[in-house]
């Protein structure tokens, strides 16, 4: 396969009409920095690639039979599900198509990618590599030994995948390409005080200081992080603006990783656009150590932090080596609602050190600190994720919960020694899709958790406050995106539908 692969064909790709696609399965509901990136960098060396997102646009099946070379980005669990369903529609519409996964969750699969779909791999930092691969494709060279690119005769660990991309290259960053996605409409919006705005999407750093056991950051980036130049961050935040957006997420693994960075962008921004409002993620951890920021990033417009909880427990927070305990999370609550910022919490609610008495905790901490409409339903319905090269297979007292190795599905299966706990999964997940469908209300969806979890406990299921509050509709409610899935999340039917295409079935 390795010469039909360097043999792609004696023609410019360059002047192939749409040879080069780059193909985005899912970014949490805004248009998608994981093709615009390369996107960026391809057209900055004389290509002119194509972007497709699946999750907004119908698959061209015409385009895919065009395609000399396809990237598939898979930054995410759900989007590699995803991706892999894609790969597979493209190899039997054009067999002859060099197929690539791109991104974070790619070269921690990459020996399995490498068996079925995919001709290469690139890890984390994949715009240097991907641009190498397309040249050497262009130009009929071998791609076996090229500088963080697996292929079918040598696979590259993710470690050098990263210091291959962060080291080797004097190239310039250039401002991601966006001029051929969908429009910032099609994406998730920010909703606030009953209104909608766009909102626009840019990561200021990629990578993270920090090494908790159940992040797939760590194995790639192994406590390393880099900074997005300022100008490249400031010109692409303008760009969608001037397009519609009112509002900016900053998607970076921990925006408080390098504050000094961070901060500088978030003045810049506010000075130029003066209403412009902004949210970001960072850890429990750097809430509370850059504590004294706060105040000034709610003046710049920060209008919620996204945080990984994880959980309340101690225990569970110590095995996955979080960096902060179930009253560190309170204080972190009191130092952003004083300064005027909501918290919106994620969590890993399943985990094999989660008892049932945690769950229920989880549940009654959510309540009493008033965050049922911060916490997206699904986040109530997380199940630890172990993908292969966790950090949890070697540092963590997990292997006597584990099963085989689920390939197809990514990552290791495991069982809770507490049978309850996988029923109370299942019957949690279950109501988490129907509402999501249903768009219920967030506190009708966690008084149906609070019930089931409280049956499977064997407990008399007391009314909820929430009842009372859900009769008022108009209540207020914290600032959110309007999407909710997660990307630790499985895949939902809905999210599978535009690969049930014409012709070919459930691919």
């Amino acid at each position: 396969m390795e010469q039909v692969v360097e043999s792609i064909e004696e023609r410019s790709l360059l002047s192939h009409p749409g040879a080069i696609m780059f193909v985005s399965c899912y970014e949490l509901g805004h248009q998608p920095l994981g093709i615009a990136q390369p996107m960026g960098f391809l057209e900055q060396a004389g290509f002119a690639p194509v972007g497709l997102d699946i999750a907004v646009e119908n698959i061209d099946e015409s385009a895919l039979r065009l395609a000399r070379f396809v990237g598939i980005s898979v930054p995410m669990h759900t989007a590699l599900r995803l991706g892999v369903r894609v790969a597979e529609l493209i190899r039997a519409l054009n067999p002859a198509c060099h197929i690539c996964f791109y991104g974070l969750y790619a070269s921690i699969n990459a020996e399995y990618l490498l068996q079925r779909q995919a001709d290469s791999v690139v890890g984390g930092e994949y715009e240097i590599p991907l641009r190498s691969l397309i040249e050497a494709l262009d130009q009929g060279q071998a791609i076996s030994l090229l500088k963080g690119v697996s292929s079918r005769n040598r696979v590259v660990g993710p470690w050098l995948q990263r210091v291959y991309a962060s080291t080797t290259s004097t190239i310039p960053h250039p401002i991601p390409s966006r001029a051929g996605l969908p429009m910032l409409d099609k994406y998730a919006r920010l909703e606030q005080n009953g209104k909608e705005r766009l909102v626009g999407y840019v990561e200021a750093s990629r990578g993270c200081l920090h090494h908790c056991l159940h992040c797939p950051i760590v194995p790639v980036y192994d406590g390393h992080f880099f900074l997005v130049p300022e100008a490249v961050v400031l010109e692409d935040i303008r760009r969608q603006v001037h397009a519609g957006a009112t509002h900016i997420t900053f998607g970076d693994p921990d925006f408080l990783n390098g504050p000094g960075h961070s901060i500088s962008i978030v003045r810049a921004m506010q000075k130029e656009f003066l209403h412009l409002t902004f949210d970001f993620t960072a850890k429990i951890e750097h809430l509370l150590k850059r504590r004294a920021l706060m105040p000034d990033l709610s003046a710049q417009g920060c209008l919620f932090v996204i945080s990984a909880v994880e959980s309340f427990s101690d225990h569970v927070l110590e095995r996955l080596h979080k960096g902060h305990t179930g009253a560190d999370i309170m204080t972190a609550l009191g130092i952003l609602r004083e300064a005027g910022i909501a918290l919106r919490p994620s969590f890993v609610a399943f985990t094999p050190w989660t008892s049932l008495d945690d769950y229920e905790r989880m549940l009654d901490m959510v309540e009493a600190h008033d965050l049922i409409d911060a916490t997206d339903p699904v986040q109530l319905s997380i199940r630890l994720l172990v993908p292969p090269g966790s950090a949890l297979l070697a540092k963590s007292d997990i292997q006597r919960f584990l099963g085989p190795l689920d390939q197809a599905g990514f990552q290791y299966q495991w069982t809770h020694p507490d049978k309850r706990m996988d029923r109370l999964h299942q019957a949690v997940s279950a109501i988490v899709e129907a509402s999501a469908k249903e768009e219920e209300d967030a506190m009708v969806t966690f008084d149906r958790i609070r019930a089931i979890a409280d049956k499977i406990a064997g407990r008399r299921h007391a009314e909820s406050s929430t009842r009372t509050r859900v009769s008022r509709p108009d209540r207020p409610k914290p600032p959110r995106l309007t999407e909710s899935w997660f990307c630790c999340a499985e895949p939902t039917t809905q999210q599978f539908r535009p690969l049930l295409t014409k012709g070919h079935g459930a691919i």
